[in-house]
């Protein structure tokens, strides 16, 4: 299933990162007629709240990890911990 079609709730951070950069290639090469401007315009704004998304998550667990005395990682506490 490529890029194009797979569905975006469904799809990792680096795929939805390619295909955003496909949709904004495509958007910039002016060759895209109005109508469907609008929906890569609209699925581009869909990636780019996945990626977000899914870098927050990222954020969230390596915030989450746990150091011991020496700086080694020693497992991870809940998020909402203080």
């Amino acid at each position: 299933m490529s890029d194009t079609e797979k569905p975006v709730g469904e799809m990792s951070f680096e795929e939805a990162m390619r295909a955003l950069e496909a949709v904004v290639g495509q958007l910039e090469s002016g060759d895209v007629e109005l109508e469907a401007s609008i929906k890569l315009y609209e699925r581009g704004a869909e990636l780019k709240k996945r990626c977000e998304a899914k870098l927050k998550e990222a954020e969230e667990k390596v915030a989450a990890i746990t150091l011991n005395a020496d700086g080694q990682a020693t497992g991870t506490q809940p998020l909402d911990a203080s």
